[in-house]
């Protein structure tokens, strides 16, 4: 390549000429943030549409910092994930630190908030419209959770989307669980930022488009899934 080309010629032959840091960068990437919100969605999913049928003493103040929680910031995350990895902290013996475990780790605990809350508002007015009649027929808590949050699955696949779009791109957590380490711990975002103070801008550029590419995507198949969901809710009210 041509260093005297424009950083965004080159940054769409990196793209196209399948770099192979580019894609292995990621490849990786895609990776810990699947696994993250693989996890997230394990004990989010079922706890979120607990949390919508669920009626019990002090359910506000609990919805409210569970609402309050969509907000911590990224590294805040990282730095509370840093200190139960390192030696001094609860889960040292793992040797977790600035490894890819720990980032899986640090994103699952910032995006289960996100899947927990989402998948909660989805079933609460399913509850209200649908639940007495699901407790006439016999269901308990734990089956009309099961049963209203397959009724709202396409809501239910929006908060997944919207869960890993927030994994794949945050960089604070990773930054500070992961240590950016070359081949080893450094993802799309944490890469973005070293390459660009390095001043490499095609491969800060190059890794921005496909960035951006994964998330507008994801943001494309929660669109089509909120569509999805409209038509069976209509249905279902009429």
């Amino acid at each position: 390549m041509d260093p005297n080309e424009s950083p965004w010629a080159l940054a769409w032959a990196l793209v196209f000429e399948g770099d192979a840091t580019l894609w292995a960068t990621v490849a990786r990437s895609l990776t810990v943030s699947g696994l993250a919100t693989g996890l997230a969605c394990v004990v989010g999913v079922p706890l979120g549409a607990w949390l919508g049928v669920a009626r019990f003493p002090g359910r506000a103040a609990w919805m409210t910092l569970l609402d309050g929680l969509l907000a911590v910031p990224s590294v805040v995350v990282g730095l509370v994930a840093y200190w139960m990895l390192s030696r001094s902290g609860p889960l040292g013996f793992l040797g977790w630190l600035f490894s890819l475990p720990a980032m899986v780790m640090a994103q699952t605990v910032l995006v289960l908030p996100v899947v927990v809350n989402l998948v909660r508002r989805a079933v609460e007015p399913a509850e209200r419209d649908h639940g007495e009649q699901l407790r006439m027929w016999g269901a308990g808590i734990g089956w009309r959770a099961a049963l209203l949050a397959w009724d709202e699955r396409h809501a239910v696949l929006s908060a997944v989307l919207l869960a890993f779009s927030r994994a794949v791109s945050e960089v604070g957590a990773v930054m500070v669980v992961g240590g950016n380490i070359e081949g080893y711990t450094r993802v799309m975002t944490t890469a973005i930022a070293l390459e660009a103070s390095k001043g490499d801008l095609p491969l800060a550029l190059a890794l921005g488009l496909v960035l951006l590419a994964v998330v507008w995507a994801l943001h494309g198949l929660g669109a089509w899934a909120g569509r999805a969901a409209q038509p069976h809710r209509a249905g279902v009210g009429g």
